[in-house]
């Protein structure tokens, strides 16, 4: 694998390397990088992504979680802590695997290191934020094709609050509080550190946007499925005579 000169163009298409779909989580559709050497993962476990909320009201994290089918998601564990077993034999007591880019989705292996549990590492640096539209993740999620993405635009309730009235029909519906959602733009992995704090796109009332630079970079695709949202609405009605 080569190394990360300035401009991501120059070399993405040198690099050898897995993108594994995860499926949704904190908003938007999700992808994982592997090396080329631990692809074969795929076919020996399932995949998804898991959004982490801290205890401590630290924000959250969306991590990778892959599990054995026969076994159930009981006996899964994080892609980082299962590529460091594979390749090392494992996690000694009083440490934990984490991502050197602060990127959570990057499970390169030259992108993992062993620290104490003890040690809490800044994650969202603004010098690593700025640096992230040069890194491997966000070059490798550019190149995928844009209907990789069209699910993510489409309405997802599982983190709603419905209520309907006594004809069964829809009157309000009321956003789950406790959610965390990433920037809707497929390469940026900015995630909320407190519920609500992006801004919302004002048609679709769906997609959500750490800033108006990933806002108008996301919108050549969304606008393909941006719907203006209509809330049903129980009206009092008069009593029949």
């Amino acid at each position: 694998m080569k190394d990360l000169p300035d401009s991501p163009e120059s070399w993405i298409s040198g690099v050898k390397l897995g993108i594994v779909r995860l499926g949704r989580a904190a908003g938007k559709m999700k992808y994982t990088l592997l090396d080329e050497r631990d692809i074969t993962l795929v076919q020996e476990y399932a995949f998804e992504a898991k959004l982490e909320i801290d205890k401590d009201g630290n924000g959250a994290e969306v991590y990778a979680f892959a599990y054995d089918l026969l076994r159930g998601k009981h006996f899964g564990k994080f892609v980082q802590d299962l590529l460091w077993e594979k390749h090392y034999g494992g996690v000694a007591p009083g440490f934990k695997v984490v991502h050197k880019n602060s990127i959570t989705m990057d499970n390169r292996l030259q992108n993992l290191c062993l620290v104490p549990k003890s040690c809490r590492l800044p994650l969202l640096l603004e010098t690593q934020r700025k640096h992230r539209e040069q890194s491997l993740y966000w070059a490798a999620i550019q190149q995928l094709p844009p209907d990789h993405m069209v699910d993510e635009h489409f309405n997802d309730h599982s983190l709603s609050r419905r209520y309907y009235n006594a004809n069964g029909e829809l009157v309000y519906e009321e956003e789950e509080s406790t959610c965390y959602y990433e920037c809707h733009y497929p390469p940026c992995i900015n995630l909320e550190r407190e519920p609500r704090e992006f801004s919302i796109c004002g048609r679709c009332q769906e997609a959500r946007y750490c800033g108006p630079t990933c806002q108008q970079r996301d919108w050549p695709i969304h606008k393909k499925f941006c719907r203006k949202k209509y809330h049903s609405v129980l009206r009092d009605q008069s009593p029949d005579r």
